[in-house]
């Protein structure tokens, strides 16, 4: 393993020293460069207002350290200087209107995963809930997440108990690129019961956090995160939310983010769907129920309003007559002879023979020595 270099460090130790966003310091950072402010904050010549707030901790220069632990996790990290900085995607902070200090994009993302962090986030959507889902809301998040990702979109949430799990866990089941951001360093199992989880997403997709290793959770950090998940988003999905619920404030922070929010109605009986209810209800939020209804939403800001129906095509559709039938007659693996085929499907063996070359012009069945077998 290599020595980071100057710059490298001196992003780690500013975001070790911010724990989480800072628009002054992500200013300062802009007009003189990290070097200069890292520098000038570790000595105590930095003055003004980030200077008093970042004096408490400028003697924590833990960053090589940091860096190392992060290492040997796997991980990383990603900066603004790094050619996989979603740069694009937080973008939108800089529209923000009144914002406080902590209002702002993460100084830099510790990373676990060996995945491009701006690839993953091209085309994502992000899915979040509560975290005493129903056997109802975990079921519309299994389907809402797998079909996104078996139409190749990035599903991101927070690793969380109930709904955030059930997301993960349909991408991870459809082999499909899935993002937990979390609200601890990426070197943290939380909850601890996710340790497994969390494992397999780095393995396919990644880990990520604004806070450094050994970062250990706090409330506001879970508030922070949400801002995260809205940013990298095209567009935020609620499947089950209280009146007042963390996935509400993430819908909140992708409405300031100007990114589309969908919510999933449930039962009027039941209080976990009370906060989707409102939010349609109040126009927080546009009524989803199915992956074709997110990407409606969530499509244009990616460009892709113009052939959504592609989306969700197969490859058999279209075909007619006796093609549909013969084709899945054939075995998923192995091959058949058309007698064969004939007897499964029901059809004539001479329109069996005539179906067979027409499969194979579309790209979906090919011929071998022993007889036919999809492609």
């Amino acid at each position: 393993m290599s020595e980071p270099d100057d710059r490298r460090l001196a992003w780690a130790y500013l975001s070790t020293l911010a724990q989480g966003a800072s628009r002054s310091l992500s200013a300062a950072i802009a007009e003189r460069g990290v070097l200069d402010v890292a520098e000038s904050v570790r000595a105590g010549r930095y003055g003004g207002e980030l200077a008093s707030r970042l004096a408490a901790r400028a003697h924590l220069d833990t960053a090589a350290s940091d860096l190392a632990r992060v290492a040997r996790a796997g991980g990383r990290l990603v900066t603004p200087d790094d050619d996989e900085w979603p740069a694009w995607q937080l973008l939108a902070f800089d529209t923000l209107g009144t914002a406080t200090d902590t209002d702002g994009p993460p100084i830099a993302l510790w990373v676990w995963g060996e995945r491009r962090l701006d690839e993953l986030t091209e085309r994502s959507v992000g899915i979040v809930g509560t975290r005493a889902a129903s056997g109802y809301g975990e079921h519309v998040t299994t389907e809402i997440a797998s079909d996104l990702a078996s139409d190749g979109w990035t599903v991101i949430s927070g690793a969380a108990f109930g709904v955030d799990a059930a997301a993960h866990r349909a991408v991870l089941g459809v082999g499909g690129a899935t993002v937990a951001v979390l609200a601890c360093g990426v070197d943290r199992a939380y909850p601890a019961a996710h340790a497994r989880l969390l494992q397999r997403i780095a393995e396919t997709g990644l880990v990520i956090s604004e806070y450094p290793p050994g970062t250990t959770p706090a409330r506001y950090r879970f508030l922070a995160r949400n801002r995260v998940i809205a940013a990298l988003s095209a567009g935020i999905v609620v499947v089950e939310a209280g009146w007042r619920s963390g996935a509400r404030n993430t819908a909140a922070w992708a409405r300031r983010l100007s990114r589309p929010v969908g919510a999933v109605p449930g039962p009027v009986t039941s209080a976990a769907s009370q906060g989707c209810h409102r939010m349609i209800r109040e126009g927080e939020a546009r009524l989803v129920g199915t992956a074709r209804d997110v990407l409606e939403e969530c499509g244009p800001l990616l460009g892709c309003e113009d052939d959504r129906d592609a989306l969700f095509r197969r490859d058999l559709d279209g075909l007619s007559g006796d093609m549909t039938a013969v084709y899945e007659a054939l075995p998923a693996s192995g091959v058949c002879e058309p007698a064969a085929v004939a007897e499964s499907a029901g059809v004539p063996v001479d329109r069996v023979r005539a179906a067979l070359p027409l499969l194979e012009l579309e790209g979906l069945v090919l011929p071998t020595d022993e007889g036919w077998r999809r492609a």
